[in-house]
């Protein structure tokens, strides 16, 4: 079967421009809750994935996130995210983007089509067998990120992805394909809409669910959590009062000590 870039197909949408800004936002959120469908679609293949980087994780292993455009920024987001939320290493969950740091903010021409620097920025942090790379493009046609996970497979490196088309070369090569298909975008081909939002909900599932299961997390709490501003110290205090049921004073006291709710808690029982 022919591979056909849904995610490129014209809008169902047309003459945005004539359309009032109210009918605009009804029609883009009308869109937009067609991807949890999508989503849902795909949970299947998604356990898959997370089993096995739970799997790398333990053994020692990290997770990459690799993508270009949108697609690197998500990635990227999502891995900046785990150490202050879970208290893990910078280096547990790493993103990675075609054309460096500096294409974070502002995209760089030609990046994506470059089918060496992918594996050369995952050589730059030693990856090895024990890691664990998910490609994600929505297109499923991104050099960057296809090369990078074709020389992952030949050092018995396990990959993943996340695409928004079907039958793409990315899941082809990708051992744990994630194919979340959401249709036509509603400004056509602006995948940073529909795409975009699958894939974060996606990257939301695989990091959450993951450090659950490698205890981060206990009850519904996150009981690692770094300790940055006053609302996470406010959060943290609530937690050991609720937990203990001790007063606002000695729990801050307590969290004071040990900069660390699971640490409070473990010190307060011990005692």
């Amino acid at each position: 079967m022919a591979f056909t870039k849904t995610t490129e197909q014209d809008s169902h949408y047309n003459h945005l421009e004539q359309q009032s800004i109210g009918t605009l936002l009804q029609q883009i959120n009308a869109e937009d809750q067609t991807v949890p469908t999508a989503v849902a679609k795909v949970l299947p293949q998604l356990e898959l994935v997370v089993e096995k980087v739970v799997q790398q994780l333990q053994s020692g292993g990290r997770l990459f996130y690799l993508g270009a455009g949108t697609s690197g920024r998500l990635g990227i987001l999502d891995a900046s995210e785990c150490p202050p939320t879970f208290g893990v290493p910078h280096s547990l969950v790493v993103g990675l983007i075609a054309g460096g740091d500096s294409a974070i903010r502002k995209a760089v021409e030609f990046a994506e089509d470059d089918t060496q620097q992918g594996w050369k920025d995952l050589e730059n942090h030693k990856i090895n067998s024990k890691d664990i790379v998910i490609g994600i493009a929505a297109s499923g046609t991104t050099p960057y990120v296809i090369a990078a996970l074709e020389m992952c497979n030949s050092h018995q490196i396990p990959t993943a992805c996340i695409t928004c088309n079907a039958g793409s070369p990315l899941a082809k090569t990708a051992q744990f394909p994630i194919e979340v298909v959401v249709g036509p975008e509603f400004v056509t081909g602006s995948s940073r809409m529909k795409a975009g939002t699958a894939q974060k909900l996606i990257l939301n599932m695989i990091s959450t669910t993951a450090m659950i299961q490698l205890g981060r997390v206990k009850g519904n709490k996150m009981v690692d959590m770094q300790l940055s501003n006053h609302k996470l110290v406010n959060r943290g205090t609530q937690m050991l009062m609720n937990e203990l049921q001790i007063s606002e004073t000695e729990a801050k006291t307590l969290l004071d000590t040990h900069q660390n709710v699971r640490a409070a808690i473990k010190a307060f029982k011990n005692t």
